[in-house]
């Protein structure tokens, strides 16, 4: 059976839980203004890191600030307030004149930041999203209502920086206890190009993120499977993305036998859903986007401990990137086809719930033994990597997090990637160049295949033999199910959350990766040969270069 739902949040719990999530970044509360309301200005400043004699360089922006509207006192008083601020450092400076009441002079480093084969990213991207954040940081505490942000070079990541930043988790808390968000904006000088389609983009990008980070956050008891859905339908609606809701009885009718054996541990019921959206016209063939979608995992009968299971509400990572994803890919009006599949279940201990040694036959005709019931993400997904053979897709790219050993190799600087096609792995790789957010590729081996396949009673184990290569394993297995074409697993279990030391744009708490640079993905499949976007990845990137 399949439902279409519109509006199904239901009176006996919205009271309890409503989730306020915002297209764009106007979200500051009247009562929370000042009076009158206040403004400051976010502007950059180039020095080197390695010559403590340099006595710094403003930006364009900056410099005409500088001169028209303070008549040069500005760049004097950062001279005498000490050192130049280097890469991630911000002085404020107050009252300098009537339009700004506070400046936040932010450190980019050196103006020839580019492209690092080492590091894999444009530092200088990244180094204009951690300068933005930092000073909309600072003048958020200030209670600065509307924030002015230069582009700094490249509108795209200053305008995700500044918005990523100032996100709070905070809508269960009361009101009147909520902290001050500001309203960002582009500054622009008169006289200098403005690059507002780049601004643009970064919004969307670090929207979709924060719609991440919200889902993520929101706590299990208030997103069952079918609450999940039901805010998907009313965060999608009138966005151009269509939403199919299935239960139970549709996914029992598909033979998806894994998926089910999953979620029969719980008493909520499992939800499967689809998200279509068609930008390129009904006869191109889609991308499917694959989301792991346990609202809550418990680890079943092999549980987990009450540590472990501290964060695992965000278990359906996987499921908030793809909507979040789909939604942004909508905004921007992309010529592409997606469609999304989003297997939402709870993973908890119950009479029900599917004990080591189970065996699970699946539709395809192979069988799963599961060894361990708490490695039970790619049994989620089996089912949907099946299903996605109906569409014909492109190619199929599936989020998870469903090896937490990643983090004990990657720690919480990329994610990991597996693929059968080496032109998905250079277009997401280069994503994560453009995106800061980067990814690393791990083996998708024969061996790691006949070490889950060499039981001789099943076909598959969920379990490999040996030892480590845990992750390996898991993609392992999804590979065996994998219908045809090309194919992509992103791991993203380690970069789940984040302690808000690793990006300073990111605060504690869930982190809502890898959707900017899924959408940068996505977006690279639509680019010209010539696009900047198209470069290959051992050309340095330029620091006006812009995705799509």
């Amino acid at each position: 059976m399949s439902i279409i739902w519109t509006n199904l949040m239901k009176p006996s719990y919205s009271k309890l839980f409503s989730l306020t999530f915002r297209r764009g970044y106007a979200n500051f509360s009247a009562e929370k203004c000042a009076s009158p309301p206040s403004k400051g200005i976010i502007l950059g400043i180039y020095a080197d890191e390695d010559d403590v004699f340099d006595s710094g360089t403003l930006t364009p922006a900056g410099a005409r600030y500088n001169e028209a509207a303070t008549n040069g006192r500005l760049m004097e008083l950062i001279r005498l307030a000490g050192p130049i601020p280097k890469r991630g450092d911000v002085r404020i400076f107050y009252d300098l004149e009537p339009t700004f009441k506070a400046v936040a002079v932010c450190g980019l480093g050196s103006d020839c930041l580019g492209y690092d084969s080492v590091e894999k990213l444009d530092e200088s991207k990244e180094a204009i999203r951690r300068a933005t954040a930092t000073g909309c940081r600072e003048l958020q505490k200030l209670e600065t209502n509307f924030i002015y942000v230069e582009d700094m070079g490249h509108a795209e990541s200053a305008a995700e920086g500044a918005l990523m930043s100032v996100w709070i988790n905070q809508d269960l808390k009361q009101p009147e206890k909520r902290k001050f968000v500001p309203h960002c904006q582009l500054y622009v000088e008169r006289g200098l190009p403005c690059d507002g389609d780049g601004w643009r983009i970064g919004l969307i990008k670090a929207d979709a993120q924060n719609l991440a980070r919200q889902l993520q956050e929101a706590p299990a008891n208030l997103m069952t499977p079918t609450m999940f859905a039901q805010n998907v339908v009313q965060l999608l609606a009138n966005s151009g993305v269509n939403v199919e809701v299935k239960v139970k009885s549709w996914a029992e009718a598909q033979g998806m036998s894994s998926f089910l054996a999953v979620a029969k541990g719980s008493c909520q019921p499992p939800i499967f859903l689809e998200l279509s959206y068609y930008g390129a016209g009904g006869k191109e063939r889609p991308i499917v986007l694959i989301g792991q979608g346990n609202t809550f995992d418990s680890g079943g009968l092999c549980k987990k401990s009450c540590d472990e299971m501290q964060m695992m509400r965000g278990d359906m990572s996987g499921a908030a990137c793809v909507v979040s994803t789909c939604r942004a890919i909508a905004s921007m009006n992309l010529p592409v086809n997606i469609r999304g599949l989003i297997p939402l279940c709870e993973h908890i201990i119950g009479c029900n719930a599917v004990k080591p040694g189970d065996v699970i036959a699946m539709k395809n005709g192979k069988s799963i033994e599961v060894v361990n019931a708490d490695l039970e993400g790619p049994l989620v997904l089996v089912d949907a990597l099946l299903y996605a053979e109906t569409f014909g897709p492109k190619y199929i790219v599936d989020v998870t997090t469903s090896s937490s050993r990643v983090d004990d190799s990657l720690g919480k600087v990329c994610s990991a990637v597996y693929t059968n096609s080496e032109q998905l792995w250079q277009r997401i790789k280069n994503a994560g160049v453009h995106t800061g957010d980067r990814v690393w590729r791990l083996p998708l081996w024969n061996y790691f295949t006949q070490q889950i396949c060499s039981a001789t009673h099943v076909d598959v184990q969920n379990v490999g033999r040996g030892v480590g290569g845990e992750p390996c394993f898991q993609a392992a297995l999804l590979n065996e199910f994998l219908p045809c074409g090309q194919w992509m697993h992103i791991d993203a279990n380690n970069v789940m959350t984040t302690k808000g030391v690793d990006y300073p744009y990111l605060r504690s708490g869930m982190a809502g990766r890898p959707t900017r640079t899924l959408i940068e993905f996505i977006a690279r499949s639509v680019c010209k040969p010539s696009d900047p976007c198209a470069l290959p990845s051992n050309q340095k990137l330029s620091e006006n270069s812009k995705s799509v």
